[in-house]
Order: C-alpha cells, then structure tokens, then sequence
C-alpha cells in the first residue's frame, strides 16, 4: 500500500519527513546484511519497553505489543500501524521487510494491529496513552542564514547550528522542566531529532506537549518576514538569557562569523539592516558600510568589524526607541537560535525516525548523539552502509554481541554510548517506578481488607 493510497483511506497519518528517494549508491543487499548483523533490536526493544520485561509482578506483559512501528519498503510500499510482540518478533519483521526507514509511534491503549476490531464497538479505544516528547531539527530550516550550503547539503561550517540547538534544547530540558533521560540522534542526512524519555514527558497530553513546544517558540517569522523574531520587553525571559549568555552570543560572534561572514557582502548585511526598525540607523550604517566596499580586509574581518559598528550604533541609540533596546539579540537569535519543528512535539500520534537506521539518501547510520560531547560529533564521519559492509567482510564484529573490543569497530562506539549512558540509567528509573507503583498497589490491596 502505498503512502497516496493510506491517506485516501483517510488514516490519521503523521510522519516526521517526506518519503525517502533510493539513489543508485543505496545498496539494498547491503541493507539486509546490516539487519542481519549489526541492527541492535534487542536494545531497541529494551528502550521501548522501558522495564515492562516480564520479569516483575508489576509489570505490563504487553506494553511494548501496543507501541506502533511503521515501515517504508522499496518503492514507497508504506505498512504503518505494525506491531510486535517481543523482539524475535520485530527481528524477524525487520529481517523479512528490510524497510528503507522505520518510525516509531505511540504506545496506544490496544494492540495497533488489531485496531479495526474495535472500529465498531461504538468507543473510542484505540487512542494513543503514551508517546516521548519527541524533537526535529532540521538544517534546511537555516537556508536563510547560512550561505556555505542550502537545501538538504549540510557541511563542517553549517553543521554547529545544529551544535548550538543540541545545547541550548537540552539544557532547557534538564534546568527548566527537569527530564534526565533524553536522548539525541542525528537523522542520517541534515539534522537532529531528540526524544525525551522521562515516565512524565511519555504521558503529557496533546495539551501539555504543545505547552512545551511553545516555551521553545522565538522564531515566528517566515521568508517575507525581514524581522523573524520580536523579544518584546525590557528583559529577556530566563530562559533566553540563559541560552543568549553560554551558548548563542559567543557562537554568533566567533564560529558563525569566521564560517559565515555574514556581514561582508550588501545582500548579506542589507537582510541584517531590515532587522533593524529605525530607518535612520539603518542609512546611517549602509552608508559607512558602502563606502568601505573596496577594503582589503579579509571576508571575515569586514564582518566582524561591521558587527561591531552595529552593535555600537544600537548601543547609542537605545533611549530612542523601545524596540532598539534588543535590537542587538534578536539579530542573534535570528541566525542561532533552534528552528524546531513545533508541530512534531504536539501530537502523540507524531512517528519519528527511528536510531540506527540507514538513511537512504546518504547511507549514513543514525546514529546518538552525546549532548555533552556535541562539539565533536562530525556527520560527515558517521559511517555508511558500504564502511560498515566492508568491515564485516574484513572480519568486524556483530554489534548485537558484548564483547570488550565491540568499540572499536564503526558502530560499536555508538552502541556502547546508547547502552552506558542512556539504556541504563533509564531502565534502573523505570525498574524502580515499576516497583514503587507494585508496592503502592499492595499496599492499597490490604487496606481494602483491613477494615
């Protein structure tokens, strides 16, 4: 069935990207030789299962058969509300489909691939009950302030935008909503998704997520607008500040403009001289600018010495006008500040990519993304489908094995990174929720017969 086809029969159907295209460098034997050896189904369904193994009196035996999975097959077959029972049960659907891309939805109150035998019973119970917060990012959201790249081409000097959101999204998450179990993956090709993985981010309501995903919100505007974003008062919220001070400030004026120059050339800085409402300032500044056309300074030190005859210009100006008084941030915040997709944060029923699988385009895994180390991570390095096939070939290791060398190979690295630092202290917190609500439920059991 094909994505045209589902939609006609009117499934409520959200996805987090466009249907893959397969290029000639996509190998698809390649493909089911990585399912077949070096896929970590059995860390993906600890995960998703989140302590839920059977092993407890406590636990829910069939938490993770309601999780939704979707596939994406050769020639744009789309097969969504698939479920599994266990992981033997996913490996094998994975192994025999081979899908070009998996997405991970919702944990819904009924086992979704027995959905319509509920469509009749005159109730609504198929509903989504659990789902991460879940974030995307995407590169192509900065075409208009970076001029290295456009489009889905991503490089070494675009690539710390998304840097920038790692940091500034994280740290938000942690100080100001206090989620510990979060983790970020690299889409395979031009940005960056990020689930939260706390027991309360899983059981927000529509409601509340969209609450989070609005904190977020600073970019408003669209590719008419010259000024896209509005820090409207005297302060900036908390937040903000905090994002402006450790991370946005220094990147704008170090790496953005030595990468970037976003000053050196009319089209660039005129788009910088909209931002600013004051038609005097802005002549004022064209003027100066325009006559040093023909210096011999280099592209980055005319955008740095340009940054700074703005921000001194504004600086003077500031009594003049209530909306130059941030004037100086909003131009920062414009070129640095994270372009979320909003809309994927606000619905339960919203699938995202799944870790470590293969982008098509690319041929690069999916692989996490250590928030803490998030300077170092090159997406350009990450290992392709073809590097990963021809380590095997060479005698590399099955990344499903633990074994004491395992990162050394390409994936292992990254497999060792998702079990250490985020599976299990995320598991150790849901055994112990599991526990407490066991506990809780006897206690309340022998008071019922106490009286």
């Amino acid at each position: 069935m094909t994505r045209e086809e589902i939609e006609n029969n009117g499934e409520d159907m959200m996805i987090d990207d466009s249907k893959p295209k397969i290029e000639n460098d996509f190998n698809v034997h390649y493909l089911r030789i990585y399912y077949g050896n070096l896929f970590p189904y059995t860390d993906i369904h600890k995960w998703l299962s989140y302590g839920h193994d059977g092993k407890h009196p406590g636990c829910d035996e069939y938490y993770f058969g309601r999780r939704e999975f979707s596939f994406t097959l050769e020639n744009d077959v789309y097969l969504r509300y698939k479920s599994f029972k266990n992981a033997s049960v996913m490996e094998d659907a994975i192994k025999s489909n081979f899908p070009y891309k998996i997405d991970i939805g919702a944990v819904y109150s009924v086992d979704p691939d027995k959905r319509h035998a509920y469509a009749h019973s005159g109730t609504n119970l198929f509903t989504p009950v659990e789902r991460e917060l879940v974030f995307d990012i995407d590169i192509t959201d900065y075409d208009d302030v970076r001029y290295c790249c456009s489009g889905a081409d991503v490089c070494s000097k675009c690539w710390p935008l998304m840097t920038v959101a790692i940091k500034v999204i994280d740290t938000s998450l942690r100080e100001d909503f206090g989620f510990k179990h979060i983790l970020w993956v690299f889409s395979g090709r031009r940005g960056v998704h990020c689930w939260v993985c706390d027991a309360k981010a899983r059981r927000l309501t529509n409601e509340q997520r969209s609450a989070v995903a609005e904190y977020f919100r600073v970019y408003k505007g669209n590719e008419n607008n010259a000024k896209k974003v509005d820090l409207m008062g005297h302060s900036l919220h908390p937040f903000l500040a905090r994002s402006y001070v450790d991370f946005l400030k220094n990147f704008f004026e170090g790496e953005l403009q030595a990468t970037q120059s976003i000053f050196s050339s009319k089209e660039k800085y005129e788009k910088i001289l909209g931002m600013i409402t004051d038609e005097d300032i802005q002549s004022d500044l064209r003027g100066k600018w325009e006559n040093s056309a023909r210096s011999s300074l280099s592209e980055e030190a005319t955008s740095r010495l340009r940054w700074e005859q703005l921000k001194k210009t504004l600086q003077s100006k500031k009594n003049k006008a209530l909306s130059l008084r941030t004037c100086v941030e909003e131009i920062v915040f414009t070129f640095t500040y994270p372009r979320i997709d909003l809309e994927v944060s606000k619905q339960m029923n919203h699938l995202l990519k799944a870790p470590f699988c293969v982008h098509p385009k690319t041929g690069r895994v999916c692989v996490p993304i250590d928030p803490n180390n998030c300077d170092e991570f090159d997406p350009l390095a990450v290992p392709t489908l073809s590097q990963l096939i021809e380590e095997i070939n060479s005698g590399g290791l099955r990344m499903d094995v633990d074994d004491d060398d395992s990162d050394r190979s390409l994936l292992g690295k990254s497999i060792k990174f998702f079990r250490s630092s985020f599976l299990e202290p995320l598991l150790k917190s849901c055994k112990e929720e599991i526990e407490s609500s066991y506990k809780t439920k006897i206690a309340k059991t022998k008071d019922s017969f106490s009286w």
